[in-house]
């Protein structure tokens, strides 16, 4: 199962359509819905699962109105009992105005309008290590966290003059990003360090910061604008999924 937010939708329809690749013939079913989406390869017993929850922490309707509560996972009844959980979660943290889907933080019994996105992140990610930790049986479920996957909206970021990764046909040669690492990236690592159960980190972020033209940018048919946080596929999320299959099979 992938839990998270349209970046882990990104890695499941790759994945999906890699093992189709694979065995074109089998057969399968697909039903896809807003909260959770499944393939099954039927004579195979294997379903990928996709449960759509961008923050893993809860967002509440209380009268107030819609409150993200950075300490309630109820969500995670739907996670249990499954072999591989791949957790995902950044992209949302960023949102205000209108497309952020709250209207208050909810921190302990303490109701914020707004707060500082990192540390919102940070105690949201505890809320989840620690779901991890009391939920998850490691001979049972091998966990994954699938890491920060970078956006490409600053030219400058790989010293460019263009504002954004629209035109962008070329990955960055070498193996180091000019921008450096996302902040949300030691977040992560530092969630990741207090957690007791085993949790495997993909750590996709330098690779997929040097696919800058691996973005749909004008083409993607699903967001207006440009999109340069979302990934092509056929593309990078099928390198992801190489090294998913490379961390499974160690």
């Amino acid at each position: 199962m992938f839990v998270g937010d349209s970046l882990s939708l990104n890695m499941w329809e790759s994945l999906s359509c890699m093992i189709h690749a694979s065995v074109p013939n089998a057969k399968t079913s697909f039903v896809r819905k807003e909260t959770l989406s499944s393939v099954s390869f039927e004579e195979y017993g294997v379903t990928l699962l996709l449960y759509r929850t961008p923050y893993l922490v809860d967002i509440v309707k209380q009268k107030v109105g819609r409150v993200l509560t950075l300490n309630s996972i109820q969500a995670g009844k739907f996670w249990k009992d499954m072999d591989v959980l791949i957790f995902n979660s950044w992209h949302w943290w960023t949102h205000t105005g209108k497309a952020q889907p709250w209207d208050y933080i909810q921190d302990g019994q303490t109701l914020l309008k707004d707060m500082d996105r990192l540390e919102a992140f940070y105690k949201g990610m505890s809320t989840w290590a620690r779901w991890v930790d009391l939920n998850v049986d490691p001979s049972q479920t091998k966990v994954f966290f699938q890491g920060i996957s970078p956006t490409h909206y600053t030219g400058k970021e790989w010293n460019s003059r263009k504002k954004n990764c629209l035109g962008e046909l070329e990955p960055l040669s070498g193996s180091t990003y000019p921008g450096g690492a996302p902040p949300a990236a030691s977040v992560v690592n530092k969630v990741l360090s207090s957690i007791t159960k085993p949790v495997y980190l993909l750590d996709i972020t330098t690779l997929s910061q040097l696919r800058k033209d691996a973005h749909p940018s004008t083409y993607s048919g699903e967001h207006s604008g440009t999109d340069c946080s979302h990934w092509c596929l056929p593309g990078l999320p099928d390198t992801w999924n190489q090294l998913l299959y490379a961390a499974l099979t160690m």
